[in-house]
């Protein structure tokens, strides 16, 4: 109805506002950061993915309800209380992070044309992401295509 690209929270969304969402093609952008920092029950990621949404996700960063950044948090918290896999989440930071702020043409997959973000790990493979939360696991980080550090 309001043709967004996306929206944000969704804590408190019925399964009829996150089945319109889905219709309209809305992608779903959570914040689990922030329903840590409120102490609140956190969005329903494996209910909305099971339903055929398009999942992102976010630090929400700001002094009144989310002072955090950190991406190994919204890892371990979309993970262990979300109820995504890690493949989910990744794909959720990545490639559906773009979409919903209507980027996916330029960023977030590894693909020809795109302009090569990516990083890194100091890990035995990506599942280390959401199994050794806490620690920036961050290597390498490459972007559009150069080394930054």
């Amino acid at each position: 109805k309001l043709q967004a690209t996306s929206a944000d929270h969704l804590l408190k969304s019925s399964d009829a506002d996150l089945l319109a969402m889905r219709d309209a093609g809305t992608i779903a952008t959570l914040l689990p950061c922030t329903a840590f920092s409120l102490k609140e029950d956190y969005a329903r990621g494996r209910f909305m993915i099971d339903n055929g949404l398009a999942v992102a996700l976010a630090s929400d960063l700001n002094p009144g309800s989310c002072y955090t950044q950190s991406v190994p948090l919204i890892i371990a918290l979309a993970t262990i209380y979300m109820g995504m896999s890690i493949e989910e989440t990744i794909t959720a930071l990545t490639l559906n992070g773009a979409a919903a702020i209507a980027q996916a043409e330029l960023v977030g997959s590894l693909e020809a044309g795109k302009q090569a973000d990516l990083i890194l790990l100091d890990a035995p493979n990506y599942g280390h992401l959401s199994y050794h939360f806490g620690m920036n696991l961050v290597d390498t980080v490459i972007k559009k295509g150069k080394i930054l550090n």
